[in-house]
C-alpha cells in the first residue's frame, strides 16, 4: 500500500511501499523535567556509533532541551535537531508531530530516531502515531523509555511524612491536568524505566522506589542508575515494545481486570463503559497483580453498584490518606447518570475526567447491539452497567479503612428514593472536562 506523500515531489526521499524499504527503529524518552533525559540523551549520542536524530520537545518558548543536546553533541548546522516548541507532542499537536518525524526522514539520512518527550508529554497517544499514524510507515517504535528522579519519586511516593518536590506539584500547562498523575502515566506506559539519580537516595530508598515502581508498572523492567549512565543496549534495538502489551501493563489496570475475570467467574458479573476517547480509560484487559509485600506496599479494588453523593465523594477526595500511591478507575456519581467518570489520584491530587459514557445512557436500540456483542454484561434492570470500580495502591494504608471511607460516601437508601439534582455537583459533565481536587496537606 502506498501512503499519500503530503510533501513536495522534490524533497529528498519519497514515501514508498512499506515492504521497500527498512523502517528506522523509533525510542520515545520520557519522563518530568529535571529527570535526566537530556543528561541520558546527551551520552547515549556521544557513546552510540549509530547516526541517531533526534526530535526534542519543550513546552517553553525556548528550546532548551535542544540547545543542551545541540551543544553536547557538537552540531553545527542544528538540523540534525528538530525541535516542536509550541506545546507537547501528543494529542494536540499529533500532526505536527508526524509531519516532523516524516519529513525528517525524506530530508535526512540516519540509522535511528530518538524522541524526548515534553515532561508533561503522554506517552501513549505519541506512541500510537507511530503504530497506527502516518508515521508507522517510514519507522518503526522499537521502546517507550521513562525517566524517573529517585529522590523525587520517594519523596512523593515512597515517604509520607516529605514534602512533594515543588517541580511535581500544580497542574500542566493547559490548568488541567495534576503532574503527579501525569509522571505515573508515563511510568504505566513504558517498557523500560531508568531509575536516575541514585546517587541522591539511600540504598534502602532507592529499593522502596524500584519496589513502587514494580507495583505500578508490573511489565518494564527497571534499570537504576546516576547521572544518566545507561548502556545504548539497554535504549536501541531493544524490541520491546508492544502497543497492546503496554496498553494493558499498568498496575493498576491489571488489579481491576483481575478483580473483574474473579468476579465474572463467580457471578458472571462483568461491564463495560462506552468509550468515547482516545486514551485508555481502565476497561483494557490485562493480567494479574503480584505487588511486591515488601515495604507495606498493596494493591485492592474497591467495587460497588451503588453511586457516590457528590459533596461526600468529593471530601473524601480532598482528605486522602497519606499512604496512598495511585488509585484509578472508573466512578458512578449521583446527577451524573450519563457520564462514565474516570477518577485518577497521584500524589496529592485527584482528577475526575469524563472519558466515556454508560451504555445503560444510549437508546434502547444502541443498548440491545453494544448487549448482544457483550453477552456476559452485567446488566441492572434499573441502573444497567453503572458502577464503581477503582483500583487502590498503597504503601502501610489500612485498605479496609479507606474501603469504609468510601462506602460512607455512597447514597443511603433514602437518598436513592431523592431527587439527585438538588445535590451540590462540582463533578464535570462534558466530554473530556475535567475536576481536580487536592488533598489537605
Amino acid at each position: 500500500m502506498t501512503r499519500v506523500d503530503p510533501f513536495e515531489p522534490e524533497e529528498r526521499r519519497e514515501l514508498a511501499p512499506a515492504n521497500e524499504y527498512m523502517s528506522v527503529p523509533v525510542t520515545i524518552l520520557c519522563g518530568e523535567l529535571g529527570a535526566g533525559k537530556t543528561t541520558l540523551l546527551s551520552r547515549l549520542l556521544e557513546e552510540d556509533e549509530r547516526e541517531i536524530a533526534v526530535l526534542v520537545n519543550d513546552v517553553g518558548a525556548v528550546n532548551v532541551d535542544a540547545d543542551l543536546v545541540e551543544a553536547r553533541t557538537d552540531l553545527t548546522t542544528g538540523e540534525e535537531v528538530l525541535a516542536l516548541e509550541n506545546g507537547c507532542i501528543c494529542c494536540s499537536l499529533g500532526g505536527e508531530l508526524s509531519r516532523s518525524v516524516i519529513q525528517l526522514w525524506k530530508e535526512h539520512e540516519f540509522e535511528y530516531l530518538v524522541v524526548e518527550a515534553s515532561g508533561v508529554g503522554e506517552p501513549e497517544p505519541i506512541a500510537r502515531q507511530f503504530v497506527r499514524g502516518p508515521a508507522g510507515g517510514p519507522y518503526d517504535l522499537d521502546a517507550v523509555v521513562t525517566v524517573v528522579d529517585a529522590r523525587r519519586f520517594y519523596d512523593r511516593f515512597g515517604d509520607s511524612t516529605a514534602a512533594a518536590p515543588p517541580a511535581q506539584q500544580g497542574t500542566d500547562e493547559t490548568g488541567s491536568r495534576p503532574l503527579g498523575d501525569l509522571l505515573l502515566e508515563q511510568i504505566e506506559f513504558c517498557d523500560l524505566l531508568v531509575v536516575n539519580k541514585c546517587d541522591l537516595v539511600s540504598e534502602e530508598e532507592r529499593e522502596r522506589v524500584v519496589a513502587l515502581l514494580e507495583t505500578l508498572q508490573p511489565r518494564a523492567d527497571i534499570v537504576t542508575t546516576e547521572y544518566g549512565d545507561v548502556d545504548p543496549t539497554m535504549l536501541l534495538d531493544s524490541g520491546r515494545f508492544d502497543l497492546e502489551a503496554a496498553s494493558d501493563a499498568a498496575g493498576w489496570k491489571q488489579a481491576i481486570e483481575a478483580d473483574a475475570a474473579l468476579e465474572v467467574s463467580h457471578t458472571d458479573d462483568h461491564k463495560t463503559p462506552v468509550d468515547e476517547h482516545d486514551h485508555s480509560d481502565g476497561h483494557d484487559h490485562g493480567g494479574h497483580v503480584h505487588p511486591p509485600e515488601r515495604y507495606g506496599i498493596e494493591v485492592d479494588t474497591y467495587h460497588r453498584r451503588r453511586p457516590f453523593h457528590p459533596e461526600r465523594f468529593l471530601a473524601v477526595l480532598a482528605d486522602l490518606p497519606a499512604g496512598l500511591v495511585r488509585a484509578k478507575g472508573l466512578c458512578w456519581i449521583a446527577g451524573r447518570e450519563r457520564q462514565a467518570i474516570t477518577m485518577s489520584y497521584a500524589g496529592t491530587e485527584t482528577s475526575l475526567e469524563v472519558t466515556g459514557r454508560w451504555i445503560a445512557s444510549l437508546s434502547a436500540d444502541r443498548q440491545a447491539a453494544f448487549r448482544d456483542t457483550q453477552p456476559d454484561l452485567s446488566w441492572d434492570e434499573e441502573w444497567g452497567d453503572r458502577e464503581t470500580r477503582l483500583a487502590l495502591i498503597g504503601r502501610n494504608l489500612s485498605m479496609d479503612e479507606l474501603t469504609a471511607r468510601l462506602d460512607d460516601c455512597l447514597l443511603t437508601d433514602a437518598e436513592m428514593d431523592a431527587d439527585w439534582s438538588v445535590f451540590e455537583n462540582p463533578a464535570p459533565t462534558g466530554m473530556g472536562d475535567t475536576t481536580t481536587v487536592s488533598s489537605v496537606e
